[in-house]
């Protein structure tokens, strides 16, 4: 705890650059664009028509409620996750001057990644919810545990951005991979469908996947009036072991991050 306790204080430190990276990131994102902050409502919903006729059309899925609003609620929870993974995965290489000339804290390049999805994740989630209201899916007292669940996913999502940003640095075939890793991983994980009722040693190794639980904690407080499992709660304490590990081996790799760019 007390390497974790530095590199929070450190980070604190400069957490004013972090918000500026962040407000940085998110400007030359939607620079030139004529959409803006709309491409991240915009994907989602072409998404979920595009899974809508497939699921309750062609492979006719019951989801026990209507199916877009399910579908949505998902991809509102991976397009948050996947979109901070594949910016931070080249965070580093694609800032070689910052990193090799000035020193700073080097994950606020992930963390900030994170951060910037993290905004379109709260756009995002206003479409759902009016999308909830349109469909007539009401809420109950569970969904007190949303913040729990949006920071359970957030823990997550920045122990994985740690990684694969360092990996990437190390390794640059990594990037590669990682966009065949992360679509095996969407349909892997509850995302469009629910992958709790596959069955046998693959259903077996599917639950294993983090996602799924974080995914379907995310709609059990909100589509469906209830607590989250408790797997999600383990998921989440198992969560939290991963960033502090992550983040260590980010600090103690950092003084090795020129030699590599």
């Amino acid at each position: 705890m007390t390497i974790l306790t530095e590199l929070v204080t450190e980070q604190w430190a400069y957490r004013e650059l972090l918000v500026r990276m962040t407000a940085r990131d998110l400007l030359l994102r939607y620079k030139q664009t004529v959409m803006g902050f709309a491409w991240a409502i915009f994907m989602p919903l072409v998404n979920t028509a595009i899974f809508s006729v497939i699921f309750t059309r062609v492979a006719v899925v019951d989801v026990g409620g209507p199916y877009p609003v399910y579908a949505f609620c998902g991809l509102v929870a991976w397009n948050f996750f996947s979109s901070a993974l594949r910016f931070s995965v080249t965070s580093l290489t694609s800032n070689p001057s910052l990193v090799t000339k000035v020193y700073f804290p080097r994950e606020i390049f992930p963390f900030s990644a994170v951060l910037v999805a993290l905004v379109d994740f709260a756009v995002s989630a206003l479409v759902l919810g009016a999308l909830m209201a349109y469909y007539r899916t009401g809420i109950g007292w569970p969904i007190l545990f949303l913040p729990i669940v949006v920071g359970g996913q957030l823990i997550f999502t920045a122990a994985v951005a740690l990684l694969v940003s360092m990996a990437n640095l190390f390794y640059r075939d990594v990037k590669y991979l990682f966009e065949i890793v992360i679509a095996v991983w969407m349909f892997a994980t509850s995302v469009v469908y629910p992958i709790g009722r596959v069955g046998g040693r693959l259903g077996a190794a599917l639950a294993l996947n983090p996602m799924t639980h974080l995914i379907d904690a995310f709609r059990a407080v909100l589509l469906e009036r209830r607590a989250p499992d408790p797997v999600f709660f383990v998921t989440v304490a198992a969560s939290f072991v991963l960033f502090v590990v992550a983040w260590s081996a980010f600090h103690l790799a950092e003084f090795d991050f020129a030699e590599n760019l």
